[in-house]
């Protein structure tokens, strides 16, 4: 990592990593995400800790909770498909404008300021929350649309999924279950949504930071190996753990839980924002 860090703190890093990891694994499976509404307040904290300079922070955060997001939804993705839970016309719709959103969003992260990916974590964040917490439903209409206006919502969860470092989970179960689906096989489509997302987003944020200044040791453009080699093993082995919870669950219990754990994140970014 830094020059002149200690071997402790190097010890702390890497046991928050892990441990950080079990949490998000679980979580990936549990909310069919791939955790990196965790994964990127952990790391920013983690960076900061470690002497990352605030202008490349977030998003050297953001690229390395893409590339981590990797195995950990391949791994939740494979899980609730043996369920038979996924629905995989769902999927093929959005792959392609999925893909293009999230190319696009990895080049404006090029160039946004840190406090765009917090407003973005924020909005997206608090929105669903809202949402999942109140005591009603939200409905678009009874099935999700075919056609342009499905290839938009594609294109918007693509684009704010790069900005957020997240597999899109929280934004495509949020589309789904506004047009009428449950939130079981809502959460397991997205799994595999975290798949085609993350995959191309740690490649452009890989190339969008190759030729920035003040990035730790260890470092390929955004996407930390150190983080990425301590982080992602642990959440691949405990995803598993966290689909046995949400087949388990009741749906509202799975919905509370979920709006919880994203209004938590929110209300962090809401703090880094205001300079706490």
């Amino acid at each position: 990592m830094l020059e002149g860090i200690s071997i402790g703190d190097f010890v702390f890093f890497a046991v928050s990593l892990a441990a950080a990891g079990a949490l998000t694994g679980v979580l990936a499976g549990v909310f069919g995400v791939g955790g990196g509404a965790l994964i990127v307040p952990v790391l920013y904290e983690l960076f900061h800790f470690m002497g990352v300079p605030e202008e490349v922070r977030m998003p050297l955060a953001v690229g390395t909770s893409l590339a981590i997001i990797i195995p950990t939804s391949i791994r939740s993705y494979v899980a609730h498909k043996a369920r038979g839970a996924v629905d995989m016309t769902i999927i093929r719709a959005w792959a392609v404008p999925t893909v293009i959103g999230v190319i696009v969003g990895s080049a404006l992260a090029r160039f946004a300021p840190p406090v765009v990916f917090k407003l973005v974590f924020v909005f997206v964040a608090g929105l669903s929350a809202s949402r999942l917490l109140g005591n009603f439903s939200w409905r678009l209409g009874d099935d999700l649309p075919k056609g342009p206006l499905m290839t938009f919502y594609g294109l918007v969860i693509g684009v704010l999924s790069a900005l957020m470092g997240i597999g899109g989970g929280q934004l495509s179960s949020m589309f789904m279950t506004f047009y009428n689906r449950p939130i079981h096989q809502a959460v397991s489509t997205s799994a595999g949504m975290g798949v085609i997302i993350s995959i191309p987003g740690a490649i452009g944020y890989l190339l969008a930071g190759l030729d920035k200044t003040g990035l730790p040791p260890g470092s390929i453009g955004y996407v930390s190996i150190v983080g990425l080699v301590l982080f992602a093993p642990v959440s691949v082995w405990t995803a598993p753990l966290g689909v046995k919870l949400a087949h388990a669950m009741p749906k509202r219990t799975l919905e509370r839980a979920f709006g919880i754990f994203l209004l938590c994140v929110s209300l962090r970014f809401v703090l880094s924002i205001a300079g706490y």
